[in-house]
């Protein structure tokens, strides 16, 4: 470790370490994970990433993490294992969490309908494309926190099509880092559904409701619920949505532009403080900060003698939800694959591209990081890197290096 590296380090606040131990001793090989590690040192010296982490845990111990290549492409500084990233959508499972919280603790119901804490969405239409037209059809049913949390409530993201109803959304200023979650909320609420309430799978804006529900009705801000009730428990001190400026020599960035593409790339700055406190993807973190999230799930909702969530309440949120008949047209859901409340759930041993194991629960972010439970090998994994392009390359890259460590 260079001395810049070391300097860094100490000036951070880092977390409680999770206990490490040597690979061999929890079934990991060390000649398997160094190979691993050895493959993205060749991506990032085909100049496919700039940098990445990769932390590996079973039986409760951690048992490689490696930081590799550099964090930022225009600078010298490496990758570090307290480098900050954008996790975009690995928010949403933590937002999860703390929604399910609110309904330990009594506050209402899966099945409430999301009208009810915010009235906005009582007059919701869906919209129907016909002959070039969008037309507007009432709801069969009231969308429920239930569907918000399992991607059935309609909603949608501009960036996951060009149907009429998502360039309503690619109009609007739902992109606004500006705006608050109760306007953003009332935006969403004005705006057409892409279908029917439990009738697709639609990845979308449904878990940036959620956290103004859970403003709503903890009348906290997101922030201050999320640090009370998840973060500050766990000690995941560097995770919030934004950095202070102290910060700035640790944040991992992505190329200017797409290594395979050519494209643009523009991620929002980690150390501007945002009015909208993104449910569905605004949080910053570190490797080690969201390991111990992952430790915490995969222990069944405790972490060092802290419960987060109930053991059954997880499970309920680990598994399939959609009904039979449920559209699911998305690249976001492998082959074999189900959704629950916050997760994608693996359902089969095969079918999918890669290996895993039926009950695992896992998410990702649109600049690349990547994290997945798997209770029945007693195992987390947590990818961290800013690429936009190549996330889903890495994913299964990661995917494959990892199991094949695995005794």
């Amino acid at each position: 470790m260079n001395a810049q590296t070391a300097a860094r380090q100490t000036s951070a606040p880092q977390p409680p370490p999770l206990p490490h131990a040597k690979p061999e001793s929890i079934g990991l090989s060390t000649a398997r994970l160094q190979l691993l590690s050895d493959a993205f040192k060749r991506e990032v010296d085909k100049g496919t990433l700039p940098g990445a982490t990769v932390l590996v845990a079973r039986r409760g111990q951690i048992g490689w993490f490696d930081a590799i290549g550099r964090q930022s492409p225009l600078a010298a500084a490496p990758m570090t294992q307290d480098t900050l990233f954008r996790i975009f959508s690995m928010t949403k499972p933590i937002v999860s969490v703390a929604i399910m919280t609110l309904i330990e603790d009594g506050h209402f119901l899966l099945s409430d309908p999301v009208a009810k804490f915010i009235p906005e969405f009582a007059s919701q239409k869906v919209g129907i494309e016909h002959n070039g037209e969008l037309e507007l059809v009432p709801l069969k049913r009231p969308m429920t926190v239930q569907d918000l949390l399992r991607h059935t409530s309609g909603i949608t993201y501009d960036h996951t099509g060009n149907g009429m109803v998502q360039r309503l959304y690619q109009q609007s200023r739902l992109r606004s880092r500006k705006i608050t979650n109760a306007e953003h909320a009332a935006l969403v609420a004005s705006l057409p559904l892409m279908c029917q309430p439990g009738a697709e799978w639609n990845y979308s804006r449904s878990t940036d409701i959620l956290g103004r529900i859970i403003e709503v009705v903890s009348g906290k801000s997101l922030s201050a619920y999320l640090a009370e009730r998840i973060l500050a428990p766990l000690q995941m001190a560097e995770t919030a949505f934004h950095t202070p400026e102290a910060n700035a020599g640790r944040l991992a960035e992505a190329f200017p532009a797409d290594p395979w593409t050519g494209e643009k790339i523009q991620l929002f700055n980690m150390l501007e403080k945002p009015v909208m406190e993104s449910g569905g993807g605004g949080l910053v973190s570190t490797t080690m900060d969201y390991a111990r999230f992952s430790q915490m799930l995969l222990g069944g909702g405790t972490l060092d003698g802290v419960r987060i969530i109930g053991r059954k309440t997880l499970e309920l949120m680990a598994s399939n939800h959609p009904a039979a008949g449920v559209k699911v047209d998305s690249p976001l859901m492998p082959p074999g694959h189900g959704f629950g409340l916050g997760f994608a759930v693996r359902t089969d041993a095969g079918i999918a591209p890669f290996p895993g194991s039926p009950g695992q629960f896992f998410w990702s972010g649109m600049a690349g990081t990547f994290f997945w439970i798997d209770p029945k090998e007693d195992l987390f994994a947590v990818f961290m890197m800013q690429g936009p392009g190549q996330r889903q390359y890495t994913r299964t890259l990661v995917r494959n290096g990892v199991y094949a460590a695995v005794e």
